[in-house]
């Protein structure tokens, strides 16, 4: 359902903060070069590797068919630039490859190139996972500042099982869905987390009943054979792919699961590839805090609607929305709004900040139905019944209720606005059936970028440390790269690091490791 108001938000996919980034591309030159490693030393991309094999052009077309106006317009997005174009198509995907579930499933991708993309230049596959569609993701790229990157050569996007474009899973009722997504209404109550699980056991419930017999096959092992269908959709034998957030996940498992099909391999802002729930929460946490400090400093520095100090004002908003004063808008919900709404890479960054500001404000003053819109707006982009089967399908270790009220305490001080409910949240999967961690590469034989930002929202930046020592026990050649602005997805922010990336898809060599992109 399309829904307007003051804002056209989140046509971009998850979100996540981007105030302190700057309206356009950057391209000024990285400014360090060298990681020191724990031992001291330097460690820098070896010279001696040798060159990645040119990407392969699709040798067959897929079935696309113009779907820019309907895309635009389902996401909410601006029209984008002149000569843009958004194309649809769906690749049958066996729903077991090993044939153990019989049945297919309709997996929905996206092409956006630009009237100049050269037509003789290999596609670069993007996917976001379970973090939000990527077609929304792209859509939002292909519309907003960063589409330059386009007019090179074009993206496609696959939207995992039951997200997106992709056949959509309905599994949860109703009432169960709004009280997962209001679970911060609960308050910061003892029992809050035991109450999150009883809604979580039941939507599992429903959920699993809902896909049987088909309930294991939606993790990201299965996302990564989705896209190998693409790949023989299109007669190649080499593909590159960007995996940003969780979709770095399905990246990982794909390089793992089809090695000889890895052409180039960019991880954006990855979760931990050892990491479990609790972890990945807390640095989520801990990105979402700093992408609100990113906000508050630009909103004061516009003498925004939030006054002198917009981060107590933020505070002060959530507090008053635990107690049941922003009804219908609930703690979780506003936080959801908040992750949402402020991350898009908007041209007009300062007025997206004051108007922003002013629902804020005006929710303070008690008209809260400007936000009541973006916290649907941002619901619909986050809070899908297929997104809550991939994400408890991905997870791993979820805590115990009493393991999270704990947490909830001790994350409250540390995150004072996510922090308690982010732990109450964790609740949610506990109930799901648990899957074999998704496979991480043993070897692979082109290098591997991985980037990140300094504030997300959605991810956070604790996974960087993870990935990289996962390719370096591999033997896998890597090199990182820093964007040191706010918000979900460097690639989706910066020029900086769209051409770095674009640089490593031409010829397989890595920036110099421990780059540094501005915000």
């Amino acid at each position: 359902m399309r829904r307007t108001g003051v804002l056209a938000v989140v046509w971009i996919a998850v979100a996540a903060v981007s105030a302190a980034c700057g309206a356009g591309p950057s391209v000024r030159p990285e400014v360090a070069v060298v990681r020191d490693d724990a031992g001291g030393g330097v460690v820098e991309p070896s010279q001696d590797e040798p060159a990645a094999p040119e990407l392969p052009v699709p040798s067959t077309e897929l079935g696309w068919r113009d779907c820019t106006a309907e895309s635009i317009s389902s996401f909410d997005a601006p029209a984008g630039p002149d000569g843009l174009v958004l194309e649809c198509a769906e690749v049958v995907t066996p729903i077991d490859v090993t044939g153990t579930v019989p049945g297919t499933f309709p997996l929905a991708v996206m092409r956006a190139r630009l009237a100049e993309t050269p037509a003789d230049v290999a596609p670069l596959v993007m996917t976001t996972g379970a973090d939000t569609a990527s077609t929304r993701a792209l859509t939002g790229l292909a519309t907003g500042p960063m589409s330059g990157a386009l007019a090179l050569r074009p993206i496609v996007a696959v939207d995992r099982r039951g997200i997106g474009r992709s056949l959509a899973i309905e599994c949860v009722f109703p009432a169960d869905r709004r009280g997962l997504a209001d679970l911060g209404q609960f308050g910061r109550t003892g029992d809050a987390p035991d109450r999150v699980a009883e809604l979580g056991r039941q939507a599992t419930v429903s959920c699993t009943d809902y896909l049987q017999p088909q309930q294991l096959m939606f993790g990201a092992s299965h996302a990564a054979d989705d896209i190998d269908r693409l790949r023989q959709a299109w007669g190649v034998d080499r593909i590159g792919l960007l995996g940003i957030g969780n979709g770095a996940t399905v990246a990982l498992a794909y390089a793992a699961a089809y090695p000889g099909a890895v052409g180039r391999l960019a991880l954006d802002s990855p979760v931990a590839a050892t990491g479990d729930a609790e972890a990945i929460a807390e640095s989520r946490s801990r990105g979402a805090e700093a992408a609100v400090d990113a906000f508050a400093r630009q909103c004061a520095a516009l003498d925004c609607a939030l006054g002198d100090d917009p981060r107590a004002a933020l505070e002060d908003l959530h507090r008053r929305a635990l107690e049941g004063d922003l009804a219908p808008v609930s703690a979780n919900s506003l936080l959801t709004a908040l992750s949402g709404v402020l991350g898009s890479p908007r041209a007009d960054l300062q007025a997206r900040v004051r108007e922003v500001a002013e629902v804020l404000a005006g929710a303070a003053g008690g008209d809260v139905m400007p936000l009541t819109e973006l916290v649907g707006a941002a619901e619909e982009s986050l809070g899908t019944d297929g997104q809550f089967v991939a994400r408890c399908s991905d997870g791993q270790r979820w805590p115990t209720p009493t393991r999270a009220a704990d947490l909830a305490k001790s994350w409250a001080s540390l995150y004072p606005l996510y922090g308690a409910d982010s732990a109450t949240a964790l609740t949610a999967c506990a109930a799901w059936p648990s899957l074999p961690p998704p496979p991480l590469p043993a070897a692979l034989d082109v290098p591997v970028l991985v980037s990140s930002g300094a504030a997300d929202p959605i991810v956070g930046n604790a996974g960087v440390e993870s990935v990289t020592g996962v390719l370096t026990a591999g033997g896998i050649p890597w090199a990182s790269l820093s964007w040191q602005g706010a918000g979900y997805s460097p690639v989706l922010h910066s020029g900086c690091v769209q051409a770095r990336i674009e640089t490593y898809l031409v010829s397989g060599e890595l920036p110099p490791n421990g780059s540094l992109c501005p915000a």
